[in-house]
């Protein structure tokens, strides 16, 4: 791939003037959300989207979620059913991915969807992801800006790290607040097709009770292997063997902590961050457990991902 020249670019008028007219162009632009970094393309040119999939040599089976400014928006893209609708009005803009089947008339290029006949949106709640969504006045695919498979990026720098020279600019907005990839819901009965930024329960309390996903991949970030710094990760570590780093959790000797206070929230902010900065001491990695409730399933969904085998 041809090495490019990547801009990092401040969220003002100017630095959006400059974002849009790179996707306008069919260019790719990393953006913060309040999950993770995304690397937007214009969902509706073929040749951007296949951009995306060869900067992060992501495999052409694992489709994109699709960004847009507002529920309006996403309407004219998917088909929504009433449970659909109330998740869309109790939890938009925010962490909540919908996977719906496709509208016909769509315009979104079929590489997004990777050959399904539904296709995943989101209403970002970040403040920039917004404004350039605005600006740009077009559906943005945006996987995670990273290399396929590799720890998902919280800050501009690690966007950089992973895909400087691959891309055309990164919209540097600071780190993401809420720091793991959002929920995603879909299929019929309604089911848990990702664990994400937003509490399984808070998302049960508006549909009811979810299926559990089934086997095949039905849509962004169900690869058995996914999240990975590049050392080995040992999970549900109470200490380090020798040599190892120790992601610590609750109060406890360790190498770095995601919360010492034992908070979810805390934890799930600095995830990603933690196993980069740990990533670049180029040792393996043991993580303490992690209650599995709340935000909780979400941590170690991604911590199971980055576990397995590769």
């Amino acid at each position: 791939m041809t090495q490019r020249e990547t801009k990092t670019l401040t969220p003002d008028n100017a630095g959006l003037a400059c974002a849009v007219k790179v996707l306008a162009s069919g260019g790719l632009v990393a953006f913060p959300t309040e999950t993770v970094y995304g690397l937007g393309a214009d969902a509706r040119n073929d040749r951007a989207v296949a951009g995306v999939f060869a900067a992060k040599g992501r495999p052409d089976f694992n489709p994109l979620i699709v960004h847009v400014a507002s529920v309006e928006a996403a309407l004219q893209i998917g088909v929504f059913d009433h449970s659909a609708l109330l998740l869309a009005e109790a939890f938009w803009p925010g962490p909540l991915t919908l996977a719906l089947p496709l509208r016909d008339g769509h315009g979104i290029a079929s590489l997004v969807t990777a050959g399904l006949s539904t296709v995943a949106l989101r209403v970002p709640a970040h403040p920039v992801a917004h404004s350039l969504l605005a600006a740009f006045d077009g559906p943005l695919a945006a996987p995670s800006a990273n290399p396929s498979g590799r720890i998902s990026p919280t800050t501009a720098t690690h966007v950089a790290t992973g895909l400087s020279g691959q891309i055309d600019a990164i919209l540097d907005g600071g780190p993401c607040p809420v720091g793991l990839e959002s929920s995603i819901v879909g299929g019929a009965p309604l089911a848990l097709l990702r664990p994400g930024g937003l509490c399984t329960e808070d998302i049960e309390k508006i549909a009811g009770p979810l299926s559990k996903a089934g086997s095949g991949i039905a849509a962004p970030g169900q690869l058995a292997s996914h999240y990975a710094p590049g050392a080995s990760v040992r999970l549900n570590a109470n200490h380090a063997h020798p040599g190892e780093l120790l992601l610590g959790f609750g109060p406890m000797q360790s190498d770095l902590n995601l919360s010492i206070t034992g908070d979810l929230t805390e934890a799930a902010a600095k995830l990603f961050d933690h196993l980069h900065t740990l990533d670049a001491r180029d040792a393996p990695i043991a993580v303490a457990p992690i209650p599995d409730c709340g935000l909780g399933r979400a941590i170690n969904d991604r911590l199971r991902r980055a576990a397995a085998p590769r």
